[in-house]
């Protein structure tokens, strides 16, 4: 049995089981009609380009050529990293797959000259908030509240030359109602897409 990192994308056939796992999981527990286009959208909602260096990578954990978890980052600015796709096979879990690949997430961002690791979860998925933790991510959430009045459960870590310090990001505090935070998030989204994408345009325009 042997099991390596391998650099992939989301349109190889071995990025698959990965995002069907990550479909059948997001749309399980939050329902396919929870955001437009299901999981599948999200999940295939930003070019490829950004998960390739230098500005993101996209690794997938194999056993003996069988893609058995993965993950994702992509770049917010020249400091922040997103991660996301972080996905292992049900079968599998509670095995320390996850944490590989997230620890191998930040070592590529690191290498990148990135500082800033971001990441966030769905409000139910605890099994991820309580990985997260274990990393050293800092929640940028109330971690009192309920987290149904978030919805979508941020986490920052300083990563490289920052490794080891404290973030400074402040904590936001909970929406009134689960329509709120479902606003909230999605405008959030929006303003992190715009940022996104014109860093891409910024960067395909220098590579011409």
């Amino acid at each position: 049995m042997t099991d390596i990192i391998v650099r992939s994308s989301l349109l190889e056939p071995a990025a698959q089981p990965l995002i069907e796992g990550l479909v059948s999981e997001y749309d399980g527990r939050y329902g396919a009609a929870s955001r437009p286009g299901g999981a599948r959208t999200e999940i295939l909602r930003y070019p490829v380009t950004l998960f390739s260096p230098p500005l993101g990578d996209f690794l997938l954990l194999q056993r003996d050529g069988e893609t058995i978890a993965g993950g994702a980052f992509m770049s917010h600015d020249d400091e922040t990293a997103e991660l996301k796709r972080i996905w292992t096979h049900p079968t599998l879990r509670r095995q320390g797959l996850a944490r590989r690949i997230v620890v191998a997430l930040e070592e590529s961002a690191a290498e990148l000259g990135y500082t800033r690791a971001y990441l966030s979860t769905g409000f139910r998925q605890p099994e991820a908030v309580a990985l997260y933790v274990s990393l050293g991510y800092r929640p940028l959430f109330d971690v009192t509240a309920d987290p149904v009045y978030y919805r979508s459960l941020p986490f920052e870590k300083p990563i490289g030359a920052k490794a080891g310090k404290i973030g400074s990001t402040p904590i936001y505090p909970p929406a009134a109602t689960f329509e709120e935070a479902t606003a909230r998030v999605s405008a959030l989204k929006a303003a992190q897409e715009q940022k996104i994408t014109a860093r891409l345009a910024t960067y395909e325009i220098s590579a011409a």
